[in-house]
């Protein structure tokens, strides 16, 4: 597999569904990986780049930002709050926004700092203990709150269970965004992106169909 290959799935995805690929952001899930296959991605043009930890993303991408220009990055693992001032001043994207604690010190620093990335809300659809995320249930009340802080919520984000049918989690999870009038949908990655793309999502995130298997530690 590689980019080109994601790219035309993509593309019949998103014409089945009578969909333009313009409203559909491909973020390439580089966590893990080497930097020689984040850098070949990069020199094929991709801009769009997702990572699970603040510290990796600290000595990776500053450097590829000098080399490559504009990137835009996201931050799709767990945020633990003492780390949310340095994931604000480098990720453009925070999709793990999942317990009022962490909404809250998001607020206060975007009120001192002047400025604060996108932010998506991640709702644990499959309410799954081990899972971060906000319950279905909950999400309406969290959503409120978020923008009673202020900040800058463009969507929400779900990582369905491995065993279910994806298409459920994408389907409810495009309910809770309907009803609180929220158009970004994250959702979707390498094994299941085209059947988000069929259910309304605006970003995919697909790590190994790009880069391969990630090296064994």
């Amino acid at each position: 597999m590689s980019l080109a290959d994601i790219h035309q799935r993509a593309q019949a995805a998103a014409e089945k569904a009578g969909r333009s690929m313009d409203a559909i952001e491909l973020v390439a899930v580089s966590k893990m990986q080497p930097d020689a296959r984040v850098e070949s991605v990069l020199e094929e043009g991709h801009r769009v780049f997702g990572e699970n930890r603040v510290q990796e993303a600290q000595g990776k991408w500053p450097g590829f930002r000098e080399r490559f220009g504009d990137v835009r990055l996201h931050l799709i693992g767990p945020l633990q709050t003492n780390k949310a001032r340095a994931a604000m001043e480098l990720f453009d994207v925070i999709q793990v926004l999942d317990r009022p604690k962490l909404a809250t010190a998001l607020a206060r620093m975007a009120h001192e700092i002047g400025q604060c990335p996108d932010l998506y809300v991640q709702v644990n659809t499959g309410e799954e203990d081990q899972k971060a995320g906000i319950l279905p249930r909950e999400a309406d009340a969290f959503i409120d709150e978020c923008r009673k802080m202020d900040l800058p919520l463009r969507g929400l984000m779900c990582i369905p269970p491995v065993d279910d049918d994806p298409s459920l989690h994408f389907a409810l999870l495009r309910k809770i965004a309907e009803r609180n009038g929220l158009d970004g949908l994250s959702m979707g990655m390498s094994a299941d992106f085209e059947t988000a793309i069929a259910l309304g999502a605006t970003c995919i995130r697909v790590g190994s169909a790009i880069f391969g298997d990630r090296p064994t530690p």
